[in-house]
């Protein structure tokens, strides 16, 4: 079922369309699947399904963090799994991630997460603060403002 699923939608993508597949509360080998079906970025929002995961699938795909980042998942074993962090939303955080990759000599491209809603049941900074952490993030060596994530209202 998922090898025709990921069939068709890749079928059906302009090119230069790239699908970051939420791996959310599927199991390793369902990723693997995915994958092996031409998936090719795995987007996953919790750190220790992302682990098993990634035991099972390694570096055949480009890894994505799209979760809620906290302080204390910032790990050296995090950095080395994700290829780029979807969901900065502050200076704390990205200061947290420049300074445990510079310890492991990576460069982590992210994306300034914006609750473009406002919406109070979802994260991410409001679209006003956005242009001032960008400005702060710039000066940290080991981390690379890629653009912006959002979620519209529903």
């Amino acid at each position: 079922m998922i090898k025709e699923n990921v069939g068709e939608i890749l079928a059906e993508l302009p090119d230069g369309v790239e699908v970051v597949a939420a791996a959310k509360a599927r199991q390793p080998e369902e990723v693997l699947e995915a994958v092996q079906a031409g998936i090719k970025i795995i987007g996953e929002n919790y750190v220790k399904e992302a682990k098993e995961a990634y035991e099972l699938v390694g570096k055949r795909a480009e890894w994505h963090f799209i979760g809620t980042l906290q302080k204390h998942n910032v790990r050296r074993k995090v950095l080395e799994i994700f290829d780029m962090i979807e969901s900065v939303d502050s200076l704390e955080i990205a200061r947290e991630i420049d300074r445990r990759c510079a310890q492991i000599g990576k460069i982590m491209p992210i994306l300034i997460e914006v609750n473009s809603g406002r919406e109070p049941q979802k994260s991410g900074m409001l679209p006003e603060g956005v242009e001032q952490l960008v400005g702060k993030i710039s000066g940290l060596r080991n981390i690379k403002v890629m653009g912006l994530m959002t979620m519209g209202p529903r």
